[in-house]
């Protein structure tokens, strides 16, 4: 199999279409500061480095598609990683994981898109509820009360549906 094709099978894994890569470890931010995209794409980079070593491996890189509803068959995990592994370690390193969000010209919407999906309650529906705020930080380990959950879409609710779309999503995170 050429070199092109191996990097379009593993590229295929990473597009909008097919994964939710993003995932903010931390609460969201408070309304009068937003994120910069490096200290989003880091929070990304550490739900994926599950053992917290610096680099994701291809193991940590199937169960973090696995946590999400996605199956992603070894060799697959192993292409992505040969395509975009910068030393040859067989392991993404942070710089490794931005390149890979930096792809497709580095569109910060598809990033957004892509953390954003992370936290829908139900897949596809275009809505984060509180209990799929509280769902997805409990997996990361921030364990918070469905309160404090509310409280944190309320401050970005713009049409007080008690949800966040989207484009109120987007509006949070810059």
């Amino acid at each position: 199999m050429g070199s092109s094709r191996v990097m379009s099978k593993a590229a295929r894994w990473f597009s909008t279409k097919r994964s939710k890569l993003s995932l903010p470890e931390d609460a969201p931010p408070a309304p009068e500061g937003g994120r910069d995209r490096m200290e989003v794409l880091w929070e990304v980079f550490r739900h994926f480095d599950q053992d917290r070593d610096g680099r994701i491996s291809c193991n940590e890189l199937r169960a973090s598609f696995v946590s999400v509803g996605e199956e992603m068959p070894v060799a697959a995990a192993e292409a992505a990683i040969a395509d975009l592994d910068s030393d040859g370690d067989r392991l993404l390193d942070f710089e490794d994981f931005v390149r890979l969000m930096e792809r497709g010209g580095g569109k910060e919407e598809e990033e957004l898109r892509m953390a954003f999906e992370m936290f829908e309650a139900v897949k596809g529906s275009g809505r984060i509820t509180p209990r799929g705020l509280q769902r997805m930080l409990s997996r990361l380990g921030d364990d918070r009360s469905m309160e404090e959950c509310t409280a944190m879409i309320r401050a970005y609710d713009l049409d007080g549906d008690g949800q966040l779309d989207f484009h109120e999503f987007h509006q949070m995170m810059n």
